[in-house]
């Protein structure tokens, strides 16, 4: 099998539909193990999948989160890609075939991403630089409505044309993640101690560390429908409880307290500037309050979702793929004349 394709569904049957039917549209030929990783929902994702895609398995999975429910849909499969993808994705252009033949002739390429729109047409900015203090500032400043953005200044490339042309980076997200099973062999899987948020970061450094590539790839377009719920204070509050875990796991003590200062200085600053008209409901400021309690660890309880796992696995979800002693040693990442972003001193 060439391409397993896992989406994670919480209660997102309302997508699924839309989402497999383009899977399956374009496969162009390509055979496709599909596995929906059913996150104890209740409204009815099983049996819309089984009904609708018997070609596809569902796997019963409680909710511990998105590296957990990856992980669990990891386990079932054996395909040399796999492609981590969220419900409330469609593929709009490109086939998985050509995808593929793209990764093919890449062989030091461990994990890439693709053009991905909005709900309106509007291009989400989907590369990415990796977290460290100086963006975390930048951002904290509004680095993104500077007239120049200079890359230390923050950790989303916003320059349309980046993604018109193929360019390595140092993480995309994992709304549309596609790797290599030798590159998740050789960096391991997604952390479990990760709810929501910062294991594409984390998974992606990892990935280079072990000397792959990360590599944004216009060969195919999605549309994703980001932000669909609007100001939700809970899942603000969850980003930066994983973002106080990527510093914790990656940065030196220094680093980390410079970090979780710049970032407390763009919420307090979001908290006050959110006090006028534009906040009516409050939503925006009660995010901001909520996200700097998940920074400080006086979250209660903490945090906003459910206590992280004590290890970054529940299992081996990797180990019905080939023996690594089988497989040929990861190759070392090479500099590239169009790289998109340099990575982050971590």
């Amino acid at each position: 099998m060439d391409l397993a394709i896992v989406v994670v569904s919480a209660n997102d049957a309302r997508w699924l539909q839309g989402c497999l039917s383009s899977v399956y549209a374009h496969a162009g030929g390509v055979a496709l193990e599909v596995v929906v990783v059913d996150n104890a929902s209740t409204d009815g994702t099983r049996e819309l999948v089984r009904e609708g895609f018997p070609e596809a398995r569902v796997v019963s999975s409680p909710n511990l989160g998105f590296a957990y429910g990856n992980n669990r849909g990891l386990e079932r499969t054996r395909a040399r890609y796999v492609l981590l993808l969220n419900p409330d994705t469609e593929i709009l252009e490109g086939t998985f075939a050509e995808l593929l033949t793209a990764l093919d002739a890449r062989p030091e390429v461990g994990v890439a991403g693709v053009r991905q729109v909005g709900s309106e047409g509007e291009l989400l900015p989907t590369i990415r630089r990796f977290p460290n203090a100086m963006r975390a500032l930048g951002e904290a400043l509004g680095s993104e409505r500077w007239p120049l953005r200079p890359a230390w200044a923050g950790e989303r490339v916003l320059d349309p044309e980046a993604y018109a042309r193929e360019g390595d980076c140092d993480w995309v997200v994992g709304s549309f993640m596609i790797a290599r099973r030798e590159a998740l062999l050789a960096a391991g899987a997604l952390d479990e101690r990760f709810f929501l948020y910062c294991e594409e970061p984390d998974l992606c450094l990892r990935v280079a560390r072990a000397g792959w590539r990360v590599r944004y790839l216009p060969d195919m377009t999605i549309r994703h429908h980001a932000e669909k719920g609007g100001v939700r204070p809970r899942m603000v509050a969850q980003e930066a409880f994983a973002r106080r875990q990527y510093a914790r796991k990656h940065f030196s003590r220094t680093h980390r307290a410079l970090y979780l200062g710049a970032l407390g200085l763009r919420y307090g600053l979001r908290a006050a500037l959110s006090a006028g008209e534009r906040d009516r409901d409050g939503l925006a400021r009660e995010a901001s309050v909520r996200a700097l309690a998940a920074l400080s660890g006086s979250w209660p309880p903490r945090p906003p979702f459910t206590a992280p796992p004590p290890t970054a696995l529940s299992s081996s979800p990797l180990l019905a793929a080939p023996s690594p002693a089988a497989l040929p040693p990861p190759p070392q990442a090479a500099a590239s004349a169009d790289r998109c972003c340099e990575e982050a001193p971590t």
